[in-house]
């Protein structure tokens, strides 16, 4: 969905929706398609800007930032379009708040809504699970994601100790079986996660192993 889209979301569950469609698309370039998204920020490459409309029907996100790509180590980088992408999504739903006139209590539901959402960057800086990335990871669809978030909080089991996710504890998921580990169940840190490219679960791992 882009700025020239004919989509024009009026209440603030469509706001909503929209702004969860947007979010699971950024998740998406930043954890399962991260190389992919990566190798296309080449400062080198032309990049098509928009066509110049002032004002823009929508905020814009931050331009220039593959210019810093090279100057920064990779996972520094990708925090940092984290940041920009989550200021970016506030930006559009709050506009579209004031397009279609939410009043003060509308505007106070639909960010306690977003404000509900697990953090944004954690899934995007390593395989740190807060549940967000479960539509995104090894998956895609935005639908997948809509409907896995309806029921994240607290129905998500570890894959080893079978206790119940708990958004102050640092998680990863499986990108074979896509089950959801404890980090401390599986021994992985969030600084080792953030070097794991594909990360296979212990099952899985016995599994591809040679017999």
């Amino acid at each position: 969905m882009d700025g020239s889209a004919p989509y024009n979301p009026r209440t603030v569950e469509e706001v909503y929706r929209d702004f969860k469609g947007r979010r699971a698309g950024i998740i998406k370039a930043l954890t399962s398609e991260m190389e992919d998204f990566y190798q296309q920020c080449d400062p080198a490459l032309e990049v098509n800007l928009p066509a110049e409309e002032v004002p823009a029907e929508l905020p814009e996100p931050a331009l220039g930032i593959n210019f810093a790509r090279d100057g920064m180590q990779e996972k520094d980088w990708i925090s940092l379009v984290a940041v920009h992408s989550d200021a970016w999504l506030l930006a559009v739903a709050f506009y579209f708040g004031a397009r279609f006139g939410f009043d003060r209590n509308d505007r106070k539901r639909l960010f306690n809504m977003i404000n509900d959402l697990p953090p944004f960057l954690k899934p995007s800086t390593g395989r740190s699970c807060s549940g967000a990335a479960k539509g995104g990871v090894g998956r895609g669809g935005v639908e997948e994601e809509e409907e896995e978030e309806e029921g994240e909080h607290g129905e998500t089991l570890c894959g080893a100790c079978g206790e119940s996710y708990a958004s102050d504890e640092f998680w990863i998921c499986c990108d074979i079986c896509e089950r959801w580990f404890h980090g401390k169940c599986v021994k992985i840190t969030p600084a080792r996660a953030e070097h794991i490219k594909q990360y296979k679960c212990p099952s899985c791992s016995k599994r591809a192993r040679p017999s």
